[in-house]
């Protein structure tokens, strides 16, 4: 069996279902409920769908959440807007597996720990957004990418695990979209400083991206956006995801 897990992430904005280039710029791609349903055609083991709009509109979409989850014949993880427990149980009851959170670990900070106690730590995934800031220090953001926290990413990531998360979503603002690779060296540190499951997102480009980080850092959990959504080098909208014998050849080496 496969242990390295290999994850789409869609994003929900204004538009619809859409893609980003370094957290800024969404383009329209489709509709989110066609592309879980594409999904499940490929057989994907787990899907994460992120909602970059509802922590501005304080509201999280819950019927069409509900809906994907109907129609989601994998695990599905979802973040976004999320900001007390008993919107957690409202989201585990409509059949989402996991939570994201992100600008809730800062506006609020118990809310990790609370979700952590009450449905478990297995439950709850932290997002840690990271770039470099103008003088070309990492630094931790919230509020997707747009609030600069002062924070190295090691250090929050930290805090994290302290706080009951029961994995990192280590999100590279710099190199989102862009498939080009993610940051390897800043990757490698991040896993290296917690003993939780991390997952690498923000970069990846192909299969090959991916393997050569696992290569270089140990980690097992790849979540991507772009690779998944593209096709060719003019970017035509195409929902794709390898078959089970190509994950096997990228990763079992």
């Amino acid at each position: 069996m496969l242990q390295t897990r290999v994850i789409p992430v869609l994003l929900l904005g204004k538009m619809g279902m859409v893609k980003t280039i370094r957290f800024k710029h969404p383009r329209y791609v489709g509709d989110v409920v066609n592309a879980v349903r594409l999904f499940n055609d490929k057989e994907v083991d787990e899907l994460v769908v992120l909602d970059i709009e509802a922590t501005a509109k304080k509201r999280i979409q819950f019927d069409l959440i509900e809906q994907l989850a109907s129609e989601a014949f994998m695990p599905l993880t979802y973040g976004g807007g999320i900001t007390t427990a008993d919107e957690v149980a409202q989201l585990l009851r409509i059949g989402v597996e996991k939570v994201v959170l992100n600008a809730a670990l800062f506006t609020h900070p118990k809310l990790l720990s609370q979700i952590a106690e009450r449905f478990g730590s297995s439950t709850v995934i932290a997002s840690v957004d990271f770039k470099k800031n103008v003088w070309g220090k990492w630094q931790v953001y919230s509020h997707n990418g747009r609030r600069a926290t002062g924070i190295h990413p090691v250090d929050f990531c930290r805090q994290c695990e302290a706080q009951g998360a029961g994995e990192l979503l280590l999100h590279s603002i710099g190199t989102d979209g862009t498939m080009q690779g993610y940051p390897v060296e800043m990757m490698q540190q991040l896993a290296a400083a917690v003993s939780i499951p991390v997952i690498a997102c923000g970069g990846a480009g192909s299969l090959q991206h991916m393997q050569q980080l696992a290569v270089h850092s140990g980690m097992q959990a790849f979540a991507a956006g772009s690779v998944f959504i593209y096709y060719g080098p003019h970017k035509a909208v195409l929902i794709n995801y390898p078959d089970a014998a190509t994950l096997r050849r990228t990763f079992d080496q």
